[in-house]
């Protein structure tokens, strides 16, 4: 079975920001089944389950700022599970909390305890990643990222893992799923421009391997592919539209 597809709405900020229904009604269109979100546009939780049950869409996860996270978990517990979302990801670190082996630390116990009350509230909570997690400090062998999951519960913290930052920091998205197979539910199916810029790029129209990713998605127990596009060329609803299609025409949409 095909793994289903859903679109990270931080790609259409912009336009959510405007009508935050109206990009549901057309994510729903071009053939997305779930919404990661990133923020509600203004709309109470009410409002935005209304629209997400009235477009019958998925709603799989939300990226919430860790600060949130820390002083004010219950409420976002609460807010979530309103919405009927499974998992709460935190999306950013601020570059004071990071600057060593030790900030990391620091950081696996504080995800320790948030993944352990997600858990216990029936969500998983997973980490995104960008590229700045794979510098290796002076004495370590391997990448913050890994040491940070090697810090972590496994059943606390999960992974989002974002194939355009692992492969921008030099790293294969392919050999990271396979070492952390079972802990990543989440990919953000993302492509880069073949540009010394290595700008990002709608699914299918970059270099990436995008074929190679899903399988081993489909290898390593991934539950839900994102698609994301950060910053887009093109209006960004066309963005998504295109990236779905390519999606389409290689038969990685469930159903076709």
């Amino acid at each position: 079975m095909s793994i289903p597809i859903g679109v990270q709405l931080y790609t259409l900020r912009n336009e959510a920001e405007k009508d935050f229904v109206g990009v549901l009604e057309k994510v729903k269109e071009i053939g997305y089944e779930g919404i990661e979100f990133a923020g509600f546009g203004g709309l109470s939780v009410r409002e935005v389950k209304k629209a997400v049950d009235q477009q019958g869409l998925v709603p799989v996860s939300s990226h919430v700022p860790l600060d949130l996270l820390e002083y004010d978990l219950d409420q976002v517990i609460a807010d979530h599970a309103e919405l009927g979302v499974k998992f709460l990801v935190c999306p950013w670190v601020e570059e004071e909390r990071r600057k060593g082996t030790g900030d990391y630390q620091k950081l696996a116990e504080t995800f320790n305890h948030i993944g352990r009350k997600c858990l216990e509230a029936g969500f998983q909570f997973c980490y995104h990643h960008h590229e700045f997690e794979f510098v290796r400090f002076s004495g370590e062998q391997v990448p913050a990222l890994d040491l940070l999951l090697q810090q972590t519960n496994e059943r606390n913290v999960h992974l989002e893992l974002d194939v355009y930052w692992a492969a921008y920091a030099g790293e294969s998205p392919v050999q990271y799923l396979k070492r952390y197979q079972g802990r990543c539910p989440l990919v953000h199916l993302k492509d880069m421009e073949a540009l010394e810029k290595r700008s990002f790029a709608e699914v299918g129209e970059g270099i990436l391997p995008i074929g190679e990713i899903i399988a081993a998605s489909h290898q390593t127990g991934v539950e839900w592919l994102i698609v994301e596009q950060d910053e887009c060329q093109r209006p960004p609803l066309e963005s998504v539209r295109i990236s779905m299609e390519n999606l389409r025409k290689k038969g990685y949409v469930a159903g076709v």
